[in-house]
């Protein structure tokens, strides 16, 4: 359901070599695109750090495919990746050195004003994350 004063936008991929700049590229493209109220450049890389984050998670952890879908709401820009695992994110320690990562899944909870993770009938899951505009 869109709601006035929303615009949506979905981008799916499937080739894990291009799709964290591809979705990155998306997603700016959809706040440059953005009437008023418009996107602050915080906000603007808020949102463009939370679908890397959620697309790298959705590409290492769910099975090398996604869904990108925006949604931007007067107040909130909405961040949704859909992928095939029923594996839901969980934090980890994160590693010093950088091998194994660790730092995504905390900064995505911490930068958004809410998070979830709802697990669909058909498979898989959708990770969710509203972000100030």
């Amino acid at each position: 359901m869109n709601l006035p004063n929303t615009m949506h936008a979905d981008a799916t991929a499937t080739r894990p070599t291009t799709t964290v700049a591809g979705a990155r590229e998306r997603a700016r493209k959809f706040l440059e695109a953005l009437g008023e109220p418009a996107v602050t450049p915080d906000s603007a890389d808020t949102v463009i750090l939370v679908v890397s984050e959620l697309v790298t998670n959705a590409l290492r952890h769910g099975g090398g495919t996604y869904t990108l879908r925006l949604t931007a709401h007067p107040d909130l820009i909405e961040v949704a990746v859909d992928d095939p695992s029923p594996q839901t994110p969980r934090p980890r320690a994160p590693d010093p050195t950088g091998a194994t990562g660790g730092y995504g899944w905390h900064m995505v909870t911490r930068l958004a004003r809410t998070t979830s993770v709802t697990h669909r009938p058909t498979g898989g899951k959708t990770v969710t994350a509203l972000l100030p505009r």
